[in-house]
């Protein structure tokens, strides 16, 4: 006989009356024992409030796995009183990787197709829950059948719940496309919402559906602008807006439908502009309609007049008292400046000011926008304001905020002397943030620039004398003294102030840095090499000198030590060529992108004798595609080119310094798009070494406007057997979306024939959930990469 149990609520007072953690447990394990009797026995009459009683302990964290059959058989039940929990349950104790779950399925359709609405509705709320691509697959004809239901109750759920199944199952995207074109026709606002969600995750899930609903672009602009133009409604506003939930969804459905779509831009155009201009700012609901017209005036194909309104939204964003809302108007921004550069100016003080805040995040944000907004007319001002921010911004900004300003210097520096000064002040403020190559560029940059040698190595020494705890600094002071110390030494230079510095003030400070504890393996080695060729530029004795050298030969760091004894050898068997090996430099003259182009080449062609293709497997799938001529190129790497003598003495000394290249600059090629689909540009970008003639570098740019990330990316390359072809490994296999960074890869083409160039290309990757493969053939290559 079965022992009647307690009510739900009489367990809820006992489990909230133990007043320890033990004295729950034993409660709820007494009460879980007395509800498995209670299944084993089988009492139908309480079934439904023992499995009540579990979802609460379940609710607790504790285990109910024990109570899932029983699920079923109360869905199976007649009585709603057990459905209702049943239902409940199945939604809490059931999910996908449970095959139990597939057992309802049955009992679902036959409540979809009973006719009672309460019913209907908790079948439609678990499917839409715990349904599986199967359920969905078996289900999907009855849920299309409720959609055209007469009662908003059911249609409101059946809606919600086809989205789920397009989630789940995307090429069920047909059966749903007829009800929606009647539903976008509901004055029921529910409904209406679930709809446009519905048909914005068959947009981006299935092209066929998003040309299909290209053509009710017009009725949804009517149906925003009805929503823009109703005065307040009790059941719908919300602080004064006209159901802002409603507008935000219609507007991400049109920015979806208007991308690359001329026409539909064109029907959204004067909405837009609407919305943009009687929307209520003043509570956050505004905002967000505000942001979200924003956004689709962003992605849609709109005028310039628009463009500019949507700018200026975001400038009034960045001076809300908001932290959140300045926060995505700085991120908007950021996306906008590439294409709308001259309007997001505009709004640079309010940027600035935007440096000094407290918030850690916007702080970030809008360091990464004003790096975004320096240009060569605005790089002092801008390049000021941003060392300001250098030195008082948190150890977790100095590294992005001193690499920006370096990058920017390099690209946007009116003079050498000024980019110099830029330079050192980072190096004095934050040279310790600085990224690796800091040290090398400004050294090129100070070797290219003859005239302001004198001036440079006053201005390095000045800075070491004040502070040796700067490592790239201390280096690049090193090199800088080494090589220009008698010019140090003469004090003739008229554009800093009077400096006399004698011989032993630059050795001590020299062994200073030596001694120092702060100093890296690698700056003992910049001062040991500067000693060395002071050597060669004082006009006193050389003993200190020599004796502070054969002190490291016996240096416990093996490079330090190897420096020291090569040195020493130069002292005692080589000292008529001393003077000769420990000349100054050759100047280096810096170019723009074209002179770095041509280096990267040079080291392209040096390192090609020994290059081995870094995926095997992709370079044997090439040989297998027989996509030209029966087959691709031979993955072969071009003859190695002999090292000159000057590289083997960069080399030896191993100072941080390039020589000029003696060849030419290669002539210019354009790039060359290949490719566009869905928002997925392939750019083909080319370079001709000038040393080798017959090798070509192809680097191709893939670059994601899209909403969704590409992910899984492969592209893979063949040619004709005439040409030999080596494909490295790309940047990454995933586009980020929202132009974000791209992902590049390296071709290197060898033509000994000079025969036209032809190109196929395969590409492979995942986007909006679906699998692309795209080969095609490019013809149309420049002249220029093959004669």
């Amino acid at each position: 006989m079965v022992v009647p149990s307690r009510k739900l609520q009489d367990l809820i007072e006992e489990i909230r009356g133990a007043k320890t953690q033990a004295q729950e447990r034993e409660v709820i394990q007494k009460e879980c024992a007395h509800i498995r009797a209670s299944f084993r026995d089988g009492d139908p009459l309480h079934r439904h409030r023992q499995l009540a009683k579990l979802l609460y302990v379940h609710m607790l964290g504790y285990p109910a796995h024990f109570g899932q059959m029983e699920c079923l058989k109360l869905i199976a039940s007649p009585r709603f009183t057990d459905k209702r929990v049943g239902y409940l349950g199945a939604m809490l104790l059931l999910d996908e990787r449970q095959d139990a779950h597939l057992l309802i399925t049955n009992s679902i359709k036959n409540d979809l197709n009973q006719g009672i609405q309460v019913v209907q509705g908790l079948a439609l709320c678990t499917l839409s829950t715990v349904g599986s691509a199967e359920m969905c697959r078996d289900l999907a004809t009855e849920v299309e059948k409720l959609l055209l239901q007469p009662g908003s109750y059911v249609r409101k759920k059946a809606v919600l719940t086809a989205v789920h199944m397009i989630r789940k199952v995307p090429e069920l995207s047909n059966i749903f496309l007829p009800p929606c074109a009647q539903l976008l026709h509901e004055r029921h606002h529910g409904i209406l919402l679930g709809t446009i969600t519905l048909i914005t995750e068959l947009c981006e899930r299935s092209p066929a559906a998003l040309k299909h609903f290209q053509k009710v672009v017009p009725q949804l602009v009517q149906i925003l602008r009805t929503l823009v133009t109703t005065g307040y409604s009790t059941e719908h506003s919300i602080s004064g807006v006209s159901d802002p939930f409603l507008q935000v969804q219609i507007l991400r459905l049109l920015r979806i439908l208007g991308r690359n779509h001329e026409e539909s831009s064109d029907t959204m155009n004067d909405l837009l502009a609407q919305v943009a201009t009687n929307t209520d700012t003043s509570r956050n609901a505004g905002n967000a309609v505000l942001f979200e017209t924003v956004l689709t005036i962003m992605d849609i194909r709109s005028a310039t007049g628009l463009r500019v309104l949507a700018v200026n939204i975001l400038g009034r964003f960045l001076l809300n008292s908001d932290k959140n809302i300045r926060y995505v108007a700085l991120t908007s921004l950021l996306r906008m400046v590439q294409s709308d550069h001259s309007a997001v100016q505009r709004h640079r003080p309010t940027v600035v000011e935007c440096l000094r805040e407290v918030d850690a995040s916007l702080s970030r944000r809008a360091l990464e926008l004003s790096l975004a907004l320096v240009n060569s007319s605005n790089v002092r001002a801008m390049t000021q304001e941003l060392q300001s921010f250098l030195e008082s911004c948190s150890p977790d900004l100095r590294a992005d905020c001193a690499s920006g300003i370096l990058l920017a210097a390099e690209r946007f520096a009116p003079t050498k002397r000024w980019h110099i000064d830029t330079i050192l002040r980072v190096l004095t403020t934050a040279g310790t943030h600085v990224r690796d190559d800091a040290v090398a560029n400004l050294t090129q940059l100070i070797g290219g620039a003859q005239e302001l040698h004198a001036y440079s190595v006053r201005r390095l020494y000045s800075a070491l004398a004040e502070d040796i705890s700067q490592q790239p600094l201390v280096q690049v002071a090193a090199w800088c003294i080494g090589e220009y110390g008698d010019l140090l030494l003469e004090g003739s230079c008229e554009e800093t102030e009077p400096l006399q510095v004698e011989e032993e003030d630059v050795l001590d400070l020299l062994e200073k840095v030596l001694q120092s504890h702060m100093s890296l393996p690698a700056t003992r080695g910049y001062a040991l090499t500067a000693l060395m060729k002071l050597s060669t530029r004082l006009r006193g004795d050389n003993n200190r000198i020599r004796q502070v050298v054969s002190i490291y030969g016996s240096c416990l760091d093996m490079e330090l030590q190897q420096r020291a004894v090569e040195y020493n050898t130069l002292f005692r068997k080589y000292d008529h060529m001393r003077a000769a090996i420990l000349e100054k430099m050759p100047l280096v003259e810096r170019g723009g992108t074209q002179d770095e182009e041509i280096k990267e080449s040079k080291e392209a062609q040096l390192s090609e004798a020994s290059l081995v293709p870094t995926e095997p497997q992709a370079s044997e799938l090439l040989d297998l595609l027989d996509l030209l001529d029966g087959t691709s190129g031979a993955a072969q790497p071009p003859p190695p080119l002999e090292p000159s003598p000057g590289d083997v003495l960069v080399h030896l000394l191993d100072l941080p310094c390039d020589l000029p290249s003696a060849s030419p600059p290669p002539a210019s090629i354009p790039n060359l798009r290949v490719f566009e689909r869905e928002g997925l540009q392939l750019n083909l970008s080319f370079v001709r070494p000038p040393g080798t003639p017959a090798l070509l570098l192809i680097t191709i740019t893939a670059i994601n406007t899209s909403e969704a990330d590409v992910i899984h990316f492969i592209c893979q390359a063949a040619v004709p057997k005439s040409f030999q072809l080596q494909l490295q490994a790309p940047s990454g296999d995933t586009v980020p979306a929202h132009s974000g960074l791209p992902v590049t890869q390296l071709l290197r083409i060898l033509n000994p024939n000079k025969a036209p160039l032809r190109l196929k290309l395969r590409l492979t990757y995942n986007h909006f959930g679906q699998s692309v493969q795209e080969i095609f053939e490019v013809n149309n290559l420049p002249m220029e990469t093959w004669q």
